[in-house]
C-alpha cells in the first residue's frame, strides 16, 4: 500500500464515526450554555470539548483553519498539532462553534464544524474576510461568477434551475456593509433570507435548497469560514468562489507570509479544499438543516451530517447518548 492509500484509509477510518463524536461533543459542550447570553464561555467550552476529542484521534492533525494565531488562542490555535500522533497526515480546518452569538441567543443555525484533508491540501487563509459567492449542486460549471453583478447572477442560476427569477431565494449576512448588496437583489425580484450570524451554514443551505429554501449564498464573511464552507460543497458538488479582501499593506503581508502570493485570485472550492476531504458538523441549536442538541433527563440527542469528497456521500446520524458520564 502507497503513502496515499495509506491516507485515504485513515480517513476511511475517521469517517466511520470518529470525526462524529468530534463535532457532537463540541454541539453538547456549547449547547448547554446556549441562550446564557456569553458567548465566550459558550466558544471556550466548545473549544476544549473539541480539542479533547481530536486528541484521541489516530492522526498527525495540524490546525490550518482554528481560533487564531497562537499569541490569540490558548487552544485550537493556527498550526497547533493535535491527534495521536499516529496515524496519517492530515491538515484540519475547525470551528468549535459556528456562531457564537447565535448560541448566546438560542438562535437557529448554531453548528459544530470540522473538515479533514489529506495534508497540503486546505487553503491556509489568513482571518481576514473573503467576498464568496455559492450555489448546491446539480449545476453546469460556470453558473455563477464572483465578478459579475448580482443581477446576472441571480439570473443565470434561474435560468439553469428552470424558475423565474422570483423563484429564487437568496442568503446573505444581515450587515450594514451589505446594504447595496441587499438592494440590488430586491431589485431583481428575488427573495432574500438574511441571517444574523453563521455564514458557514447559510453556504451548507445551498446544498439542499428543496429543504432549506435558500438558492445562493452572497456577500462578505470570513475567510475561515469561507474555507469550512467550501470543503462542505467538494464533499456535495455544488460550486463556490471567493477572494480575500487584502485591502491594506498588513494583510497583504500577512497573507503573504501564508503563501498566497496574488492578493486578487479567485479561489474556487476544489482551490480551497484539494484532494479527499471529510466535513461534519452538528446542530448546536434548530436549524434549517439540523436539530440542535436535546438534553432529557436520562439521555442526550445529536444530530450529525458527515460529507466525503471522493464518494459524494452524505450521511445523517441522530444518535441518543445514554452514556452521559463521556460528556
Amino acid at each position: 500500500m502507497n503513502v496515499a492509500q495509506n491516507i485515504v484509509a485513515g480517513l476511511d477510518r475517521i469517517l466511520t464515526m470518529e470525526l462524529v463524536r468530534v463535532t457532537e461533543r463540541a454541539a453538547v459542550a456549547a449547547a448547554r450554555l446556549r441562550g446564557r447570553g456569553d458567548e465566550k464561555a459558550a466558544d471556550q467550552a466548545a473549544v476544549d470539548a473539541m480539542r479533547q476529542e481530536l486528541n484521541r484521534l489516530a492522526i498527525k492533525g495540524t490546525v490550518v483553519i482554528g481560533e487564531g494565531e497562537r499569541d490569540e488562542a490558548p487552544m485550537l490555535y493556527i498550526g497547533e498539532a493535535v491527534g495521536s500522533g499516529k496515524g496519517p497526515a492530515v491538515d484540519i480546518a475547525l470551528d468549535p462553534l459556528e456562531g457564537t452569538t447565535i448560541c448566546a441567543k438560542n438562535l437557529p443555525n448554531a453548528l459544530a464544524v470540522i473538515a479533514i484533508a489529506e495534508k497540503g491540501s486546505l487553503l491556509f487563509a489568513p482571518d481576514v474576510y473573503m467576498d464568496k459567492i455559492a450555489i448546491g449542486p446539480g449545476y453546469a460549471d460556470g453558473v455563477i461568477d464572483i465578478d459579475a453583478s448580482p443581477a446576472e447572477n441571480i439570473a443565470s442560476l434561474a435560468r439553469a434551475k428552470g424558475v423565474a427569477v422570483p423563484n429564487i431565494t437568496a442568503c446573505i449576512l444581515d450587515r450594514p456593509r451589505h446594504a447595496k448588496l441587499i438592494d440590488a437583489v430586491r431589485a431583481t425580484g428575488a427573495a432574500i433570507r438574511l441571517i444574523g450570524d453563521g455564514d458557514v451554514a447559510g453556504v451548507i443551505h445551498t446544498t439542499d435548497p428543496e429543504e432549506t429554501g435558500i438558492d445562493i449564498y452572497l456577500g462578505t464573511g470570513g475567510a475561515p469560514e469561507g474555507v469550512l464552507a467550501a470543503a462542505a460543497l467538494r464533499c456535495t458538488g455544488g460550486q463556490m468562489q471567493g477572494r480575500l479582501i487584502l485591502d491594506t499593506p498588513e494583510k497583504v503581508a500577512r497573507a503573504a507570509k501564508m503563501g498566497i502570493s496574488d492578493p486578487k485570485r479567485v479561489y474556487r472550492a476544489e482551490d480551497m479544499a484539494r484532494g479527499d476531504v471529510l466535513f461534519a458538523a452538528t446542530g448546536v441549536t434548530d436549524g434549517n438543516m439540523l436539530a440542535g442538541v436535546k438534553f432529557g433527563r436520562t439521555y442526550i440527542t445529536t444530530h450529525t451530517i458527515v460529507l466525503r469528497s471522493s464518494s459524494r456521500t452524505v450521511r445523517e446520524i441522530k444518535a441518543r447518548h445514554q452514556d452521559l458520564d463521556k460528556f
